[in-house]
């Protein structure tokens, strides 16, 4: 499979490099083909950054997009930048001069440059607009000594208890770090108990601290006032240290590698080996160094040295350095006008609530955009699938489904009763490998059949096949319905990320899903999809096929139009071959969400091609594929964004939409709105810089009008 996988790889690069990189090289020299794939995440940041300056959005959700930023550039150093750590120490050492260190020099510039805004804005802004609202985190100095004599019994009562100091001597080296936690590093006055000088100690915070404390509302009259756990300890650092007294002192958080490494040709039991991996991802190698703006120097030399870190990897920040716990204030702040209204997504209109779902999807195939429509109709799919004695079997994929998820109970329960249930869980979802575990240990133990997919890859198609020995003129036959989607089978995230879902009984549809779930437990070679496009096997050179078709339809002179909504594109090969297009003549819009390293607008190269990314309050997710194929429209849904990874390295599905009407709402509702955005729709320059909206305040917006349109009982559909 990996040859397979490699030479697929390598034919189609090699193809549309002799194609489309000849017919422009000329004109490229002065620019880069491809943008930068980490400075365009980074940009994605920003955009999201952009939303906590907006009066339009809540104050709340304001203060919750700093969170979500921070959150993202914890992933981002995790992943990718401890990646490009990890060839500079492979290739001599992170502290010599080389392309690579001066990639990383650039990227570390961009990422400085928007933490210290990140913190400009959460102290000049978000935080004054909070004490304006009467909400205040009280600093030490701001509290007054009621609040302080509080302040310092919960320290003595719930925190100190739990601290640890360490004093760093031969005998006390330092102590292993974990990832992301929060630590204080502490130079102190005096000599120690055996008369040494000028020791070091180690303050270690435990998780289970919550990081915002409330302060008693009779302490705060007429406010509601938090105060930090980490301004809780540093106002009480000395207490820790007896006759000592504190010379200087700094927060610090060390973000590390969090790749998990298995080879999976060398081990026989993937989920053992993945257990015991987990349990050192919190020690990975140091990627990133977050310290106060007001660290001391030499305490940032010694953890600088202690971590082996370049200076470009230290972060100091005006603030605490882990803004993302600062979700805790968020989920505090319960007034309503500090929030979206709350989202009831709506029922769908072809669909009446409590209906027999396997008599509604004989009728014709049903559409479900969430979050704007209920997820609860795949739910109940699930649920009368079980409760039905004529379903025999049950077969679906699992991702990522968070906590406490009503449809592995359902899962669970159809085991007990006797169906054949199989479930190809991810071991390998990144950050939820030991809750995927558990569900594959939970569903084991009452009989389900449990895959962990295939060697080498990931399985991130979407994908619930139901079988059904039903009777038709005299006979029975076993029938099949599958649920196809572009989004995980996790009902929180469905509230929250745009997503496409089909219900279908179409038998072409559904013998093709059947196939893949044969593959996936038989490790056979997959039999021809008539309908599906597979990863790592059809789904790129189809993709391929396709915008080459477009390009040939536009040299006939015939109208050829190709449009794509992704979270990234950064495939090499798919870029070449919308460069190609774009040159024939095909117009090309691109709706890419996070990273894109196609450079749109470029005389000669991509003239003809468009790139905005849409940044709202809804995650936008799905991934559409449209081709006019010479007026027929072809529309493609899929769980792949155009990256390497989701194309090679993965089972992926990209999946058509045939009935006439819901391919016609999805340009409606998953394109032409995003296309005609203005309020929350960037575009992508030349230059690889995005452009604002155009019409922040009362320009069209495509979420707003998805929320008009489809959770609106007295709309037409």
């Amino acid at each position: 499979m990996e040859r397979t996988e490699s030479n697929s790889l390598a034919t189609s690069r090699r193809t549309h490099r002799n194609g489309a990189e000849r017919a422009v090289e000329a004109q490229l020299a002065p620019i880069a083909r491809l943008l930068d794939r980490e400075l365009s995440h980074l940009a994605f940041n920003e955009r999201v950054l952009a939303l906590t300056q907006r009066t339009s959005v809540p104050l709340a959700e304001r203060l919750r997009y700093v969170c979500i930023v921070s959150s993202n550039l914890d992933e981002f150093f995790e992943i990718r930048i401890s990646e490009l750590m990890g060839e500079m120490r492979e290739t001599g050492g992170i502290n010599q001069a080389s392309p690579l260190w001066e990639s990383f020099a650039h990227i570390a510039e961009r990422a400085h440059g928007l933490v210290d805004r990140q913190y400009q804005i959460y102290n000049e802004q978000i935080i004054p607009a909070l004490a304006r609202e009467r909400i205040v985190v009280l600093s030490h100095s701001k509290r007054t000594p009621a609040q302080r004599a509080w302040v310092k019994e919960y320290f003595e009562g719930e925190v100190r208890p739990l601290l640890s100091p360490i004093g760093l001597d031969p005998a006390h080296p330092f102590p292993q770090v974990m990832n992301k936690t929060l630590n204080f590093i502490v130079q102190l006055n005096g000599k120690d108990a055996f008369g040494r000088p000028g020791t070091i100690a180690i303050v270690k915070v435990p998780r289970a601290l919550p990081r915002v404390i409330p302060l008693p509302s009779r302490l705060t009259p007429n406010r509601q006032a938090f105060v930090l756990l980490s301004s809780v300890i540093r106002a009480h650092l000395a207490d820790l240290f007896p006759r000592r007294g504190v010379a200087g002192f700094s927060q610090f958080r060390v973000t590390r590698d969090s790749e998990l490494w298995v080879d999976e040709r060398e081990v026989s039991d993937l989920r053992h080996a993945l257990q015991v991996e987990l349990t050192q991802r919190h020690f990975g190698n140091a990627v990133r160094l977050e310290v106060l703006r007001t660290c001391p120097e030499a305490l940032e030399l010694m953890l600088r040295e202690q971590f082996e870190l370049p200076p470009h990897a230290v972060y100091r920040v005006a603030g605490p350095v882990n803004l993302v716990r600062l979700n805790q204030l968020v989920d505090h702040l319960n007034r309503p006008e500090h929030r979206f209204p709350p989202l009831v997504p709506a029922w769908p209109r072809q669909l009446a609530q409590g209906s027999d779902l396997f008599e509604a999807i004989r009728q014709g195939d049903i559409l479900l955009h969430h979050p704007f429509e209920s997820f609860e109709p795949v739910v109940d799919f699930l649920r009368q699938a079980v409760a039905d004695p004529k379903v025999v079997a049950i077969r679906m994929t699992l991702y990522r489904t968070g906590t406490g998820s009503i449809l592995v109970d359902l899962l669970e329960e159809a085991a007990r009763l006797g169906k054949e249930v199989t479930v190809v869980v991810e071991l390998k979802a990144r950050f939820d490998e030991e809750a995927n575990i558990n569900v594959a240990e939970r569903l084991e133990a009452v009989g389900a059949q449990i895959v962990y997919g295939l060697v080498g890859l990931k399985t991130h198609a979407k994908l619930l096949l139901v079988l059904r020995r039903e009777s038709a003129r005299g006979r029975e036959r076993l029938v099949r319905y599958a649920h196809l989607g572009t989004g995980n089978y996790h009902p929180t995230t469905t509230k929250l990320y745009t997503d496409f879902g089909l219900l279908t009984a179409h038998s072409g549809i559904c013998t093709d899903v059947e196939k893949v779930f044969m593959h996936l437990t038989s490790l056979t070679r997959v039999e021809r999809l008539r309908h599906l496009w597979l990863a790592p096997f059809t789904l790129h050179q189809r993709n391929l096929a396709a915008i080459a078709n477009e390009a040939r339809l536009a040299r006939a002179g015939k109208p050829a139009r190709v449009i794509a909504k992704v979270n990234a594109l950064v495939d090499e090969a798919t870029i070449n071959a919308l460069y190609e297009a774009s040159g024939a003549g095909v117009r090309i819009d691109l709706i890419v969400r996070g990273a894109c390293s196609l450079r749109p607008g470029v005389k000669g190269l991509s003239e003809n091609i468009q790139v905005r990314s849409v940044v709202g309050r809804f995650l936008e997710h799905h991934r559409i594929y449209y081709y006019g194929a010479g007026g027929s429209e072809l529309v493609y849904l899929a769980s792949a964004d155009w990256m390497g990874r989701n194309l090679f390295r993965r089972i992926e599905v990209a999946f058509p939409v045939l009935d006439p009407k819901l391919k016609r709402r999805v340009i409606e509702e998953g394109l032409r709105p995003y296309l005609e955005d203005t309020a929350e729709a960037w575009t992508l320059l030349p230059a690889g810089e995005y452009a604002p909206p155009r019409q922040l305040a009362h320009g069209q917006c495509a979420q707003r009008k998805l929320l008009a349109l489809l959770t609106r009982p007295d709309e037409e559909p």
